[in-house]
């Protein structure tokens, strides 16, 4: 991966890494489907008007909204309102780097080198001290959610890789608006009517999930994941529990102890090593 290319997936995991304190502002003014609803409706319209096709075969784009938007966000946000904290949401979630490389693996028949299972264990050994310090203090239920939510980022991660549409940007609006229709029906059958919150807060961080994290956000991940293999830009994803949990000390105050350090070494060390192309040797 070039250098601007690595800058632009480290500044994506800490825009996304921050988004889970975000969210979970959110969600106390609004129920997890309403949220997530409104999330792409506020992406998809009305800027679905100002842009063309979105380049690939419709089937890519429902395929990717299904996953990425209505299966993951659905799954996510209902597990943090049963009780998933925003950091511990942040590290499980990032089990999508591993869903990814077995999807792309299994299903594009991507390679899997000595290199990247090295980068991703050591990766992933930070990831196990991180849990081990966290703790996993939310319900199971809420916990099996979060999993569920990273199966289902790792799926679409794959679906959209084999869509390589050619507009990034423009493709994740056509998904945006895709995936509000389903996500407020899911609403009023589950949560029942919506009491929209006059709360700035409320809105801020609807603002901030819509523009930041959903459409520059997944516009960067599109437009990574059509130059490079899937299982080289998914571990960068890795990062995102490292500002995550920074971005919770600072805003709320929560604890960051020398463990979480090291643990946060680990996880930056194996996603560069994984990412890195070898040396040839002359």
């Amino acid at each position: 991966m070039s250098p601007r290319h690595l800058a632009l997936a480290v500044a994506l995991a800490a825009a996304w890494g921050f988004n889970f304190v975000v969210m979970q502002a959110g969600l106390r003014h609004f129920p997890p489907l309403l949220y997530a609803g409104l999330r792409f409706a506020m992406a998809g319209f009305p800027a679905l008007l100002l842009v063309g096709r979105p380049g690939v075969p419709w089937r890519w784009v429902a395929g990717v909204a299904a996953t990425l938007g209505v299966g993951q966000f659905a799954l996510l946000l209902v597990g943090m309102r049963a009780g998933m904290p925003a950091g511990l949401t942040s590290l499980v979630l990032q089990a999508q780097a591993l869903f990814t490389v077995v999807f792309a693996v299994t299903l594009l028949g991507e390679r899997l080198t000595a290199r990247r299972v090295t980068g991703l264990a050591v990766a992933f050994g930070g990831l196990a001290l991180v849990a081990y310090d966290f703790g996993v203090s939310g319900p199971v239920g809420a916990f099996v959610l979060c999993v569920a939510a990273a199966a289902a980022w790792g799926l679409g991660n794959v679906v959209q890789r084999r869509a390589a549409p050619p507009d990034s940007l423009r493709f994740m609006v056509w998904v945006s608006a895709l995936s509000a229709p389903p996500l407020l029906v899911l609403s009023l059958a589950l949560e029942g009517a919506p009491a929209l919150s006059p709360s700035w807060e409320g809105w801020l961080s609807l603002v901030y999930v819509a523009f930041v994290a959903t459409l520059g956000g997944f516009g960067v991940w599109g437009f990574l994941l059509r130059r490079y293999d899937a299982s080289v830009v998914a571990p960068y994803t890795l990062l995102v529990p490292v500002f995550g949990m920074s971005s919770a000390a600072l805003v709320t105050g929560e604890p960051l102890s020398w463990l979480r350090i090291v643990a946060a070494a680990l996880i930056v060390c194996g996603v560069l090593y994984a990412g890195a192309r070898p040396r040839r040797l002359r």
